[in-house]
């Protein structure tokens, strides 16, 4: 259902409280079995009224709490996991399990036909310890540095606890079949990997800033200017003759392209110049490359 339509119960930050149940008149076979099952002693459940109130009763006991599934996470920074070279030893040296659970805060048999559940306190707080003491060292140990990154690493964390406290996962009502009789119960056929999916999806990383550009104006020495700009044969300059504009077939012959090549080469050499051009003849002109 929108999240809009949910029980104050589901809101972030609230205190649990008594589990909203809406109920069908007609009951599943599947249901009126899970019914049975957690009924404690002689318990009518002849109509929905009765059916609801029972339901209601049981998923509200402090005792109702739903292990959703479980998560392995390291037990310190990268920087002090102990290194084996049996990877076995590594794991259970290394790692832990953080089990999420929770309780539920919606039963929905009319419309939606699904059930929504909130996590406990104890694992928002198992999940917060882990991020702020191990989860954060690490993403910031492989950022570079760069001047927001240590603001950016707090909204992280501040995010992250808003987002556990907004968590709600919904799934099918038909995840009531495990309910037992102290109104705990734990999900099966492959919604704890929702879950998991769904809470690892939380843990964000850092976004560094692009990297700057930075543009060099380098200036191009006397004798490649001529070359672009195009000059015309004096006394003092060498034996050639060009006009301005592309050179071609038309103005200005191949042994013309050569001597040009030829000069320019010779010049940066006596010059002692380093340059990062280089010189070629091409059909239509002289080609200046890098």
């Amino acid at each position: 259902m929108p999240a809009e339509l949910l029980p104050a119960s589901a809101a972030p930050f609230e205190l649990r409280s008594s589990t909203s149940v809406v109920l069908d008149s007609k009951v599943q076979p599947w249901f009126k079995q899970t019914l049975k099952g957690a009924k404690q002693g002689h318990c009518p459940l002849n109509n929905v009224m009765q059916r609801t109130k029972f339901l209601k009763e049981v998923l509200s006991q402090s005792s109702a709490i739903w292990s959703l599934c479980s998560i392995m996470v390291p037990k310190a920074p990268d920087s002090e996991l102990r290194k084996d070279p049996n990877p076995l030893v590594e794991a259970l040296f290394n790692y832990q399990l953080i089990h999420i659970e929770a309780y539920v805060v919606y039963v929905d048999m009319v419309s939606q036909h699904e059930v929504a559940f909130k996590l406990t306190d104890e694992t928002i707080e198992a999940l917060v310890e882990y991020h702020k003491g191990i989860y954060s060292v690490d993403v910031s140990a492989s950022t570079c540095e760069y001047a927001e990154r240590e603001q950016q690493l707090e909204e992280l964390k501040e995010n992250f606890v808003q987002a556990l406290n907004r968590f709600v996962f919904r799934t099918e009502v038909k995840a009531l079949e495990e309910l037992g009789e102290d109104g705990a119960g734990e999900l099966l056929e492959g919604r704890g990997e929702h879950v998991k999916n769904a809470v690892m999806a939380l843990f964000r990383p850092l976004h560094p800033p692009p990297p700057s550009v930075v543009y060099v104006n380098q200036p191009v020495p006397h004798v490649l200017a001529q070359i672009r700009s195009g000059c015309q044969h004096s006394g003092s300059q060498p034996p050639w003759i060009y006009g301005k504009g592309p050179m071609d077939g038309n103005c200005c012959q191949q042994g013309y392209q050569a001597s040009i090549i030829e000069h320019e080469q010779h010049a940066l050499q006596t010059r002692n110049l380093t340059f990062p051009y280089t010189f070629a003849a091409q059909s239509r002109g002289v080609m200046i490359g890098i």
